[in-house]
């Protein structure tokens, strides 16, 4: 009765979003009022990330039964949002999103259909896994359509979505999917794996593929730290995420972050918190031209806050973890060509035999092309030799592989370090404020 009365009141109280160009200068606004509940946040934030949009300034506040959150935001160009179907569609998407009431708690956003198989990959990480990965596939005759995979603390996850090369649809006969998963599970147990390797074929349909790999390293517990010594450790330490938690009157846990800004780092971050079930009541973030700080304050579902040391530490690594997993790391290489059968495997096999450690790589096809993204570095970590790019770009072909940015050479000092309590009282009653934001409408 009580999950009734609540689907009701959401199917009366139907969100309420507001987006607004007058209201700052160099942004635009969102506001968005909803009867509150669990995951919601969430919900709001995927919807922004997922349509590229960079999030600058947040306000938070989901205290009782009411959500209201506002969002300052601009395009990848750094500009307001100005085109009125866009508009129009991110209302849509966040009235959609922040109504559904899920069926099953801790849903991904599984939705019918038949055009593809979703694999699910997770094992020790190491160089060459990604070739060896795709030649499995394509002499399945499994064409990628699509994938992301992430590498963090020497693990790797990956969620990829294939088709039948005869068909063009998803893969439906179980003794074949069967025999995908044994040889993949195969590849990745290598020789030495002291943890399981997991390969795991979804239902044919559509996830969120970036929550789902937030999911699956941290079922791996890939935020168990593996030390480091040498220069590679003092590189690590130095530019580690700033993770601070604080218990304020028994009443709230208080978590400060500050990290270097990147896209989709606010999204990572309240996905993190969401799967790990806690909740945000309050929350402040403010980004710069290199750092973003971040403070929220949460509870766990249960109501209350961070009660022991051991899941303070845990708190605090698997928010690292997060802010960490996306980081691009090495040389941004992107690539756009004609797709083919067994092109993935074709081009890996070529940075494998060059000696390429692909830290993260996106993988995407549209209209018959391919284009994919791959972060590259040597073997050990470091930054690739630019004659061996050169020789690889002559063997793919110029036209097709372009390098696009060097994240390392690119990535600035850590900022300035500020104590824990100097940054958490700087902004204590900044977070019960709209002191940044000119809101679009007041409340009683």
């Amino acid at each position: 009765m009580d999950d009734e009365y609540a689907k009701l009141i959401r199917r009366v109280n139907q969100p309420r979003v507001v987006i607004d160009n007058n209201a700052c200068e160099d942004a635009t606004v969102i506001q968005v009022d909803s009867v509150n509940k669990h995951g919601i946040l969430l919900e709001v934030v995927q919807v922004l990330t997922d349509m590229n949009l960079t999030i600058r300034k947040a306000y938070i506040a989901s205290d009782g039964g009411w959500f209201m959150d506002v969002f300052n935001v601009v395009d990848n160009d750094g500009n307001k949002i100005r085109d009125k179907e866009i508009i129009d569609y991110i209302q849509r998407r966040i009235e959609t999103s922040a109504g559904f009431v899920p069926s099953q708690r801790g849903s991904v956003g599984v939705m019918p259909s038949e055009e593809h198989t979703s694999i699910e990959l997770a094992g020790t990480d190491r160089p060459g896994l990604l070739s060896e990965v795709c030649a499995v596939l394509a002499d399945l005759r499994c064409n990628v359509v699509n994938a992301e995979i992430w590498t963090h603390n020497t693990r790797a996850a990956a969620v990829v979505h294939v088709t039948d090369d005869s068909t063009g649809c998803a893969i439906t006969d179980p003794k074949r999917l069967l025999m995908i998963k044994d040889l993949l599970c195969n590849v990745l147990k290598g020789n030495d794996d002291l943890k399981t390797a997991k390969t795991m074929l979804s239902a044919p349909g559509v996830m969120h593929r970036e929550r789902r790999l937030h999911q699956i390293m941290f079922a791996d517990r890939d935020y168990e730290r593996v030390e480091k010594t040498g220069v590679r450790a003092v590189e690590e330490r130095s530019s580690k995420p700033q993770v601070n938690l604080l218990n304020i009157e028994k009443d709230y846990t208080v978590i400060t972050m500050r990290a270097k800004d990147r896209p989709k780092l606010l999204f990572d971050i309240i996905c993190t918190l969401t799967d790990m079930q806690y909740v945000v009541f309050h929350g402040m973030v403010n980004t710069t031209r290199m750092d973003a700080n971040q403070e929220f304050y949460i509870r766990h579902v249960d109501g209350l806050p961070i009660s022991s040391e051991a899941e303070r530490v845990r708190v605090i690594q698997c928010l690292e973890a997060a802010i960490e997993r996306r980081a691009s790391e090495g040389l941004e290489l992107e690539l756009c060509t004609e797709d083919r059968l067994g092109l993935l495997s074709d081009i890996t096999r070529i940075f494998r035999e060059n000696s390429l450690c692909i830290k993260r790589a996106l993988i995407s096809t549209k209209g018959g092309k391919a284009k994919d993204t791959f972060y590259v570095t040597d073997m050990t970590g470091n930054p690739v030799d630019p004659k061996i790019i050169d020789s690889i770009c002559r063997q793919i072909g110029r036209s097709a592989l372009q390098v696009k940015h060097n994240r390392s050479s690119l990535a600035p000092k850590p900022p300035h370090q500020e104590t824990t309590m100097s940054y958490l009282f700087g902004n204590l009653f900044k977070a019960r404020t709209f002191q940044n934001f000119k809101l679009i409408r007041s409340y009683s």
